[in-house]
């Protein structure tokens, strides 16, 4: 009997090694994709066009400094991001959120669906970045931007190339 033997830990379609291009092709574009993402958290995506350092909700830069003129550069109040909670009879859920640093509108499998790649203190997918699966029914119209704040609620589960995300049933951005 034939068979197909992944190795431990790869995701459904194979090994990068496989040697089928669509595989190859798949794990160069996540790589490429985890690789902007990582920049633009190490290089402080949220840092103002003047090149002072970002601003939190709480009033203070990076470093915990307080800074007058209260939470943002425009004087004007800080969206409220509403608050998710996970369903009590939902096993294996998190909440969580962060500014977006990677809109992924157009999933690659069609089924319509959008990915939000976000720097978030939860780190559901890596320390300091957490991304979350919107299904259709749940996309918000606009979809949030990049320095976007969004939060959900929902299981965790490995995407199609092994990574831990979110799969929302609560899904908001702050507007």
């Amino acid at each position: 009997m034939l068979g197909t033997v992944c190795a431990a830990g790869s995701p459904p379609g194979g090994s990068p090694t496989d040697g089928s291009s669509g595989t190859v092709i798949r794990w160069v574009a996540f790589l490429a994709f985890l690789l902007v993402a990582v920049v633009a958290v190490v290089f402080g995506v949220r840092a103002g066009d003047d090149g002072s350092p970002p601003i939190s909700a709480s009033g203070e830069d990076r470093i915990g400094n307080p800074v007058q003129g209260g939470g943002n550069r425009s004087g004007a109040p800080e969206p409220v991001l509403p608050e998710s909670s996970c369903p009590s009879d939902l096993p294996n859920c998190v909440v969580a959120s962060g500014r977006v640093i990677y809109v992924e509108a157009v999933d690659p499998d069609g089924d319509g669906d959008a990915h939000f790649i976000t720097d978030s203190k939860e780190g559901i997918t890596v320390p300091g970045m957490t991304i979350f699966d919107v299904r259709t029914d749940l996309r918000p119209d606009p979809l949030p931007e990049v320095g976007d704040l969004v939060g959900g609620a929902g299981p965790v589960f490995r995407g199609s190339y092994g990574q831990k995300q979110i799969e929302v049933v609560e899904f908001h951005v702050a507007r």
